[in-house]
């Protein structure tokens, strides 16, 4: 549960400084859903840092699921 803290803002912040495509967003049930795309090392530096979640943020758990490649243009907010 993500409320009030910013983890989709600092979410999108963290994979432009990776460098990576994708999208960051609220799901009905209150977890965040976060897809990205780009260079694998990036991608799991992405996932290390989505295990903490930002300072104002206590994250229980995640789930990655890896999937194929295609092609986002940018990395947004939904």
């Amino acid at each position: 549960m993500v409320q009030g803290v910013g983890f989709r803002f600092h979410t999108m912040q963290k994979a432009q400084q990776l460098y990576l495509t994708g999208y960051a967003e609220n799901l009905a049930d209150g977890r965040v859903c976060v897809y990205a795309e780009g260079e694998m090392n990036h991608l799991q530096n992405l996932v290390d840092w989505l295990e903490e979640g930002p300072p104002s943020a206590n994250v229980s758990s995640i789930t990655v699921e890896w999937q194929d490649y295609t092609g986002m243009n940018d990395f947004t907010i939904r």
